[in-house]
C-alpha cells in the first residue's frame, strides 16, 4: 500500500491479475482500498470462480476475460478440471449483464485452437451476448 501511496498522481489503475486472482477471498476489499485511494481497479480473469467474479463486479472498472477454448468437452480437456466450462460460461454471463466494461480474450495455441475450434467459440460468445474475442499469439519457447 505504500508502494501505491507513493505513485499517486503517476499510476491510473491497479490490474489485480494471478494466477486467478479471482480464488483470492480478498480481492473485493484490495479492490475497494485501491478505488478509495482515487486509483481505478482492473481485473484479469479466466472466470474459473463466478460468485467470487459477481461480489467484485461492483468494485472493478474493466476486467480482461480469458476464454481458453469453445465451451465444450475441449475447455474440460485443456484445463483438466471437470466442469471448468460451465463456471466460464456463468461467470460470462454475469460479466456480459453487469456494464463493466470487458474485453474477451483467447490465447491462439496451434495445438488447441484450428479454425473449426475459433468459430465455434466465436458462436458461443456471440450465443452468450459477449463481444468477440481478441485473439492473442501464442509465443511458444524456442527449440532447444
Amino acid at each position: 500500500m505504500s508502494k501505491l501511496e507513493r505513485r499517486r498522481g503517476l499510476l491510473d489503475a491497479v490490474v489485480f491479475s494471478g494466477g486467478e486472482p479471482t480464488a483470492q477471498a480478498a480481492l473485493g476489499c484490495a479492490m475497494r482500498t485501491v478505488r478509495r485511494m482515487g486509483f481505478l481497479a482492473g481485473l484479469h480473469t479466466a472466470g474459473m470462480y463466478p460468485e467470487r467474479l459477481r461480489s467484485v463486479l461492483g468494485d472493478v472498472d474493466w476486467v480482461g476475460f480469458d476464454v481458453k477454448a469453445p465451451f465444450d468437452a475441449r475447455y474440460d480437456l485443456l484445463t483438466g478440471r471437470y466442469q471448468s466450462a460451465d463456471r466460464v460460461c456463468e461467470s460470462l454471463r454475469l460479466l456480459v449483464t453487469s456494464g463493466v466494461s470487458y474485453q474477451v480474450r483467447t490465447t491462439l495455441d496451434p495445438d488447441h485452437l484450428d479454425e473449426p475450434a475459433r468459430e465455434t467459440l466465436q458462436r458461443n460468445l456471440r450465443k452468450a451476448g459477449a463481444q468477440a474475442t481478441f485473439w492473442q499469439t501464442c509465443r511458444l519457447p524456442p527449440d532447444s
